[in-house]
């Protein structure tokens, strides 16, 4: 198997267990504190919009390729093993869904960030 070929096994693995959090989060039996981790990974890895731009060079791919493995295997940890393997399973099955509210936080973290800036370069009356 070349490398080519592990990466995108590791990317199809990625997306499943995404899918799988989506699920896992609005299932009622699975921990509260299991569905507001999952829910917040979700959440990030299915928004359209990245916390860091991907156009910024070194940083932009710094949240796809850490940010998200990372929060993924914690969300993952924190679900019992026995209902991670149904919602894998259904992910499987499932197409990839797209967070609204993601979206959302998103728009409205960058907004703030903005306005902060804004507010902090503004020039001050003398």
């Amino acid at each position: 198997m070349s490398a080519f070929d592990s990466a995108k096994q590791w990317a199809r693995k990625i997306k499943r267990d995404v899918v799988a959090l989506w699920i896992a989060a609005r299932d009622p039996r699975v921990p509260w504190y299991a569905k507001a981790a999952a829910g917040a990974v979700a959440a990030y890895a299915l928004s359209p919009i990245d916390l860091i731009p991907d156009f910024i060079p070194i940083f932009g791919y710094l949240d796809d390729l850490l940010i998200v493995p990372v929060g993924i295997m914690l969300a993952v940890k924190l679900v019992p093993s026995d209902l991670m393997q149904e919602f894998h399973e259904e992910a499987a099955r499932r197409e990839k869904p797209v967070s609204k509210a993601g979206l959302v936080f998103m728009i409205a973290l960058w907004a703030l960030a903005a306005l902060a800036l804004a507010w902090l370069f503004w020039p001050k009356p003398t």
